[in-house]
């Protein structure tokens, strides 16, 4: 995982969350002024070599509610419109013992 510490950032919360063949890491990060700001990363494994590729997003206090309200749009957009017979709690990965509610079998990475 990341290390928060090189750039002198203390990481103060993380979630993550695996997703088939890629996981997601949400991370808040404090900097040295006591500032907050959010990390997502998302890490996928590269068949050919086992090298993970991580894509990072960097989101600032100030964009939190523009993000949120432009992102449940986004999702709801194809919940509703797009793909409303879909059943999306289908891959639900939220039970007590940690597995998954699909019985697909789903390869673990970190």
């Amino acid at each position: 995982m990341y290390d928060s510490t090189r750039e002198g950032n203390e990481e103060v919360f993380s979630k993550k969350v695996k997703a088939g063949k890629r996981t997601y890491f949400f991370d808040v990060k404090a900097t040295r002024g006591n500032d907050y700001y959010i990390t997502i990363t998302e890490s996928k494994k590269r068949p050919e070599d086992g090298m993970y590729i991580k894509h990072k997003i960097f989101l600032y206090k100030e964009d939190f509610n523009k993000f949120m309200e432009a992102f449940q749009e986004t999702v709801n957009f194809v919940k509703t419109d797009l793909m409303p017979e879909y059943n999306f709690d289908e891959f639900r990965r939220d039970r007590e013992d940690g597995s998954s509610e699909h019985t697909e079998n789903h390869t673990n990475q970190d």
